[in-house]
């Protein structure tokens, strides 16, 4: 997600789910290739298993990209066609190139040619007012054929003309039906579906009909959600039993990244909804967010707000 998963945020997320793979924010090509590359391709090793997701439609440049993923050390490369901004598609970019299935075919097979890792595409449903799944099944079958094997289906169209980014991820329905019937047209093929879901239990129905379920803003505001990943769906122990317990195993990459330079601020903004929804969710929130930008800042603003919230839920248990 843009400006959401950067490598902090996926730092963190890691440390709720050992299985669930983590995805980049989508990274145009022509930022790898003009941009600071070492900057848009670092990540922490702890962040495996990890995909890149990559915006482009140059066959060249998104073969040159994947190679540069690959090398760096990524497990995956995703084709984003499924982003509904303007400046997507100005770029000839994201969603509206579900209108140009050769032109994303084209882009695959140089990919798939280039690297030897996954290339998988994410899209949509439809574009626009269309609503047969003509496209949908075009764009399938002729990317199937270019070498790619995994599909990530936003299950909602994208309305490309009088919708906002915001509006594509909430107005057009959810059509989940769709995305079962091309796992079952499309048996070969690993279909994961995304678009909102936002329980475990709802993963877990989804899996009844598709091989993979993609988490989108629910995990990102909403985070310890991952923490039950591990346990319900891999039939494995959570690596954490607390969100106390997050933040201290978070505190040595902290600690590590200010003492680099950067402002505990980049950390902490993708940590505040840990406690969403839980006593001390809008104290935690409130202390992170007034002290951090505060001149002098140090990591040790994670720990007090910590200590104010944990102490407000003793106080709770006190007087209960």
């Amino acid at each position: 997600m843009m400006d959401l998963t950067d490598r902090h945020a996926r730092v963190f997320l890691r440390l709720l789910s050992r299985h669930t793979r983590l995805y980049t924010e989508m990274i145009t090509t022509g930022a790898l290739i003009h941009g600071d590359r070492r900057r848009f391709l670092a990540f922490d090793p702890s962040e495996h298993p990890l995909a890149i997701q990559l915006g482009g439609s140059d066959a060249a440049e998104l073969a040159a990209c994947a190679r540069m993923a690959e090398d760096a050390g990524y497990d995956e490369v995703n084709l984003n066609v499924g982003c509904p901004s303007d400046r997507v598609q100005s770029g000839r970019f994201g969603a509206c190139l579900m209108a140009e299935p050769d032109l994303v075919a084209e882009g695959v097979a140089a990919m798939h040619k280039a690297v030897t890792i996954p290339v998988t595409v994410k899209t949509r449903i439809g574009i626009d007012r269309d609503e047969s799944t003509d496209r949908l099944y075009a764009l399938v079958e002729r990317v199937r054929a270019a070498g790619c094997r995994t599909f990530i289906i936003h299950a909602r169209k994208a309305w490309l003309d009088g919708l906002s980014p915001k509006e594509n991820r909430e107005v057009p329905p959810l059509r989940y039906p769709v995305v079962h019937a091309l796992k079952r047209d499309f048996p070969g093929l690993t279909i994961v579906v995304n678009g909102g879901i936002a329980s475990i239990e709802a993963c877990a129905q989804q899996l009844e009909h598709v091989d993979g379920v993609m988490l989108g803003r629910e995990a990102y505001y909403n985070p310890w959600l991952l923490a039950s990943v591990d346990p319900v769906l891999f039939g494995e122990a959570a690596p954490v039993e607390s969100r106390a317990e997050v933040v201290e195993r978070l505190m040595p990459y902290v600690m590590a990244r200010c003492a680099e330079g950067v402002p505990v601020s980049a950390i902490t903004r993708h940590i505040l909804g840990l406690y969403q929804a839980v006593p001390g969710a809008r104290l935690w929130r409130r202390t992170l967010s007034e002290q951090v930008h505060r001149p002098g800042t140090s990591p040790e603003v994670i720990r007090a707000a910590l200590t104010h919230v944990e102490n407000r839920k003793d106080d709770e248990r006190l007087v209960a």
